[in-house]
């Protein structure tokens, strides 16, 4: 359970670490239309859940035997936690922007931090779910497609409020 916890905090540090860092990967790479596939090209809320999705898929895909040996569903649960925490960037965002009535980019940060944290504590509370075990090829298909999802949406974004920029 200990090395657990240790794991789950190193996977913090890293999303949070990456997504920030990840937020300038666009410009920093000369505007490169590969990284534009997996880094923000805008300040849209849709480009935005790109800070949480792949930094948190990456630590999933590189930490996955190591992961699966503290218990065999966890890299399952940090996939619907990278869904959940990944979703809960539009929710959060648009929840305190819809009361304030603008948006404030303290309040913006701290909306990733915290829906990093929802990610991991989503993992953790499911970290020994039979269910999610037994459906884990399903949480894979689900975040191979929201992958997808956000490649097309990059390159051909629909004229809907969470594709523009605010």
């Amino acid at each position: 359970m200990k090395k657990i916890r240790h794991y789950i905090a190193g996977g913090i540090l890293f999303t949070w670490v990456i997504g920030t860092l990840a937020h300038f990967f666009y410009d920093w790479s000369g505007q490169n239309s590969l990284a534009a596939l997996f880094f923000p090209v805008n300040e849209s809320t849709w480009e935005h859940m790109k800070l949480i999705f792949f930094p948190l898929l990456l630590f999933t895909l590189l930490t996955r035997k190591r992961a699966s040996g503290f218990s065999p569903v966890l890299p399952a649960a940090l996939l619907a936690g990278n869904l959940t925490g990944t979703l809960c960037i539009p929710v959060l965002f648009y929840t305190y922007s819809g009361i304030v009535g603008k948006n404030i980019p303290a309040v913006d940060i701290a909306v990733f931090f915290i829906s990093v944290l929802i990610a991991f504590w989503t993992a953790w509370k499911f970290r020994e779910s039979d269910f999610l075990y037994r459906h884990r090829t399903g949480v894979w298909l689900l975040c191979a497609l929201m992958a997808v999802l956000f490649f097309v949406f990059t390159i051909a974004p629909p004229e809907l409020g969470l594709f523009r920029v605010p």
